[in-house]
């Protein structure tokens, strides 16, 4: 079993950054691929961005390709989402998830395949 834990939220106008940290703690880390996946307001909860148990490999939501980086440190057992030129319709819930992979390269972006999750970080963004 993993933990995880989501910081760096909080409140930006349209245009600026932020970055979201996920700290893990539990099983060793690098045996998860990660992904975010976030919750707007009243909406359905959704795929943001995946990365593998090594980094070789990342996906992202259409909605913030070129915008939004995944990134992890398994030193550190935190992975990362930089997300810039934020817009309005980026407001959400923002949650990380741990998927157990035997595959190093692989990445989940089934909300259903992931088997930890945090408690999330909200990220406003006003306009």
């Amino acid at each position: 079993q993993v933990q995880l834990v989501e910081s760096g939220g909080g409140l930006v106008q349209a245009g600026g950054s932020l970055r979201l940290s996920c700290a893990a703690s539990g099983r060793p880390f690098s045996i998860y691929a990660m992904g975010w996946f976030r919750q707007p307001p009243g909406k359905e909860r959704e795929f943001v961005a995946a990365i593998s148990r090594t980094g070789i490999t990342t996906s992202y939501a259409d909605s913030v390709k070129g915008r939004f980086a995944i990134s992890r440190d398994n030193a550190k057992n935190t992975v990362y989402l930089q997300m810039n030129s934020l817009k309005p319709e980026d407001t959400a819930d923002y949650f990380c998830a741990a998927d157990r992979m035997s595959s190093i390269t692989g990445v989940t972006t089934t909300y259903d395949e992931y088997d930890f999750w945090g408690q999330g970080t909200q990220v406003t963004v006003s306009s």
